[in-house]
Order: structure tokens, then C-alpha cells, then sequence
């Protein structure tokens, strides 16, 4: 019995369990993340926070950052990161990220019961600035072009999809694997492509 409960197979997995419920959440806060209750994490996920800005994850948010725990895999690490004062990024209540990158210079809002898939980008801002001259070195943000991203509840967001600055993405919708958001997506929409446009409605 004792044998079967701590046998060399089974002990390193629930190890690694015990570290991601119990250290990681207290090393995440100390760096300043906002967490609620109940927040589940698989693997340590990549989180920076500018001074003056906020990242908020909500009740029973599960953030997976290792390919063991999700059938597609990940590429790397959940990756959240504000970019600037006053930024901020919130995840509602019980929604699932896979190995997600969201980085936000001034706002993302994710809603409740969310699943996004493996390796999703989503951003709101272009990170450097259009203008040729000097672009590389140009870190003034009134060069660089951003817009708030707004993500219902209930959203499903397949595997390696693109959700560019300014987009709001309505309860229920769908956006398919590997789509290129730039423009708004209503409610209940099905959307894929590059760029994103409506394919159907979601089954009621």
C-alpha cells in the first residue's frame, strides 16, 4: 500500500503539484500579482509587472504552462505581462489559459468561464512605433499605437489565434484556431481567418 501511494513514478508528480498550488501562488504574489481564491497553476508562468500597473486573476483561474497537463502542448509558459504605469490586465472568474501570451499597455479584460487555447497572443498595443525612422530605438508610447482589448465571458479562443489592439470580442463567440482578430466580434459569433471575419453562429 505504502508502496503503491509513494512509488518513484507517482511521488515527483505530486511534488511538482504541491509547489505550483502552494509556493507559487505566494512567490506571484510577492511580486505583486493580485490573486483570488482558488487559482489553479501548472508550471511557473512568466509574469511582469511595471510599476504603478496591475494584474488581477480571478476566482479559480487555471493557468497551464507545462504541455503535460494540456492535449495540444504549450510552446512556453502562460506570459503575462503589463508594459507600462497604469497598465492593467484582468482575467475573470473560472477561465482556462493554455500557454497564452497577454501583454497590455493599457488595458485587457478577459471575462469569466474563458477557454483560451494553446498559445494565443493577445495585445493592445503594437509594441514599436510605425514611423521608419529610428522605429527600432523609438520608445516614445505617443509613436506607438494602442487600443483596449475587451474579451467577453464564456469566450473560446482556439490554439495560436492573434487578438490585436482595439478588439472586443463578445460573449459566447468562437474564434477559430490560428485566426487573426483586428476588428470587433459580436456575440455569439463563430470567426476565423486572417483577418478574422464570420463563418456562423454559435449552437444555441
Amino acid at each position: 500500500m505504502l508502496n503503491q501511494l509513494f512509488s518513484i513514478r507517482r511521488y515527483p508528480e505530486f511534488c511538482k503539484l504541491l509547489y505550483w498550488r502552494v509556493i507559487v501562488p505566494i512567490l506571484l504574489r510577492r511580486k505583486g500579482l493580485i490573486l483570488h481564491r482558488k487559482v489553479e497553476f501548472f508550471g511557473m508562468p512568466v509574469i511582469s509587472i511595471y510599476p504603478q500597473s496591475q494584474i488581477v486573476i480571478g476566482h479559480k483561474v487555471s493557468l497551464c504552462s507545462v504541455s503535460e497537463f494540456t492535449a495540444l502542448g504549450v510552446n512556453h509558459p502562460v506570459v503575462l505581462r503589463s508594459l507600462r504605469s497604469g497598465a492593467s490586465i484582468v482575467i475573470g472568474d473560472d477561465t482556462g489559459i493554455s500557454g497564452a501570451s497577454i501583454c497590455a499597455a493599457i488595458s485587457i479584460k478577459i471575462g469569466r468561464q474563458c477557454l483560451i487555447g494553446a498559445n494565443v497572443v493577445i495585445s493592445d498595443t503594437d509594441f514599436h512605433a510605425l514611423k521608419a525612422e529610428n522605429r527600432r530605438h523609438n520608445n516614445r508610447t505617443e509613436d506607438i499605437k494602442t487600443a483596449p482589448v475587451v474579451i467577453g465571458d464564456n469566450v473560446f479562443i482556439g490554439t495560436g489565434a492573434l487578438i490585436l489592439k482595439g478588439v472586443s470580442i463578445g460573449h459566447n463567440a468562437i474564434i477559430g484556431a490560428g485566426s487573426v482578430v483586428t476588428k470587433n466580434i459580436p456575440e455569439n459569433a463563430i470567426a476565423a481567418g486572417n483577418p478574422a471575419r464570420m463563418i456562423g453562429q454559435v449552437p444555441q
